[in-house]
């Protein structure tokens, strides 16, 4: 399946069935009067998220989604059905935006829904109305209206799609700092992994339990290099992908570090996410030098010594040979455990 995060779909609701004009003729009721039924109901167009959904890949392949129309009324005061609603499943942290077209001919968007919740559902076109049978027309100067009301029209809209993926952490680094190899180690993904850049192509989601059966997710975001908010490399891409990440854990190879201050290598994709959101770049975070193994001890004990002077925790580990990657997740756990300590705190 093809990772695709947006997508420009036409939705329409359904028309509402017409009413019926019918006088009631039986051999006992010669002039039994009107009895024209109503029209049902047009169907609903329902956005639903669902977390069994990682893609907007379908909605590249069909574009528009109609909802039944009502049903129409009947004689003897029989009501016309009315329609089924449309349920259209998207990813969890889809957002919905409405497109119109001004007089000047430019875009102008709309939010009107933000699918952050497993089932949660919005109605995005609200089905139209059926008309009213002949029935409802009858008045003491008029016995026999033969006029029935027609159907109300659906809604018709246009739709953008964007998916921002909805995850615990975020990995953040260089192409090839180990991320998908770190992924794999803890997880059961299985993202493509080669030794050259740009191996990932697509966010990959891995998802861990502890012994008390609490999830993680963790996002692997590929693509971020110097200048990935101006679009160089895939970073313009998928830098959206960090805005929903709850913290943030960011790796560097060893090639990659500075030796004499092995956190240099942090200040440049954190400058990248400033750039393209300020709140991004405030994000909690825990920094990760990757690539031990490549290391000697007297190499590894230096780095180490250069790190605890700064003051600032780095996790050392080789996520190729599993080295401190129990440590680090022990901490990401940590994290996780104090950000929703918080957040049931805040919502007291």
């Amino acid at each position: 399946m093809k990772f695709v995060d947006e997508a420009t779909i036409t939705v329409i609701s359904g028309k509402g069935g017409d009413g019926c004009a019918s006088l009631r003729r039986a051999a006992n009721q010669p002039k039994g009067g009107p009895d024209g039924g109503d029209g049902g109901k047009g169907g609903d167009v329902v956005f639903r998220a669902s977390s069994r959904l990682m893609t907007l890949y379908d909605f590249r392949l069909k574009r528009k989604y109609a909802a039944r129309n009502g049903q129409s009324g009947m004689g003897r005061d029989r009501y016309g059905r009315a329609a089924d609603d449309l349920y259209v499943d998207l990813p969890v942290g889809t957002l919905v935006f409405e497109t119109t077209e001004r007089e000047d001919g430019t875009i102008s968007e709309t939010l009107i829904a933000d699918l952050t919740e497993d089932g949660k559902e919005v109605v995005i076109c609200t089905g139209g109305r059926g008309g009213r049978g002949n029935l409802h027309f009858k008045s003491s100067t008029n016995r026999t209206p033969r006029y029935a009301e027609p159907g109300f029209p659906g809604e018709e809209k246009s739709i953008r799609l964007e998916l921002k993926i909805l995850a615990d952490v975020g990995l953040l680094g260089l192409p090839s700092a180990g991320k998908s190899t770190f992924i794999a180690q803890v997880s059961a993904a299985r993202p493509k992994i080669a030794a050259y850049p740009f191996t990932t192509l697509v966010p990959n989601l891995g998802v861990i339990e502890d012994d008390r059966f609490s999830r993680m997710i963790i996002a692997d975001i590929p693509g971020l290099i110097e200048g990935a908010h101006e679009g160089r490399g895939l970073g313009i891409q998928f830098l959206k992908h960090v805005e929903r990440t709850r913290f943030l854990v960011h790796i560097l190879a060893v090639e990659d570090v500075n030796r004499d201050n092995p956190l240099d290598g942090y200040g440049m994709l954190n400058q990248e996410l400033a750039e393209y959101n300020a709140e991004m770049a405030t994000k909690p975070q825990i920094k990760v030098i990757n690539k031990i193994d490549t290391l000697s001890e007297e190499e590894l004990a230096d780095l180490r010594a250069k790190a605890d002077a700064s003051g600032e925790t780095v996790f050392f580990i080789s996520a190729l040979n599993g080295d401190g990657v129990d440590e680090l997740l022990a901490a990401m756990w940590d994290q996780l455990a104090a950000m929703n300590a918080a957040l049931d705190e805040e919502n007291q």
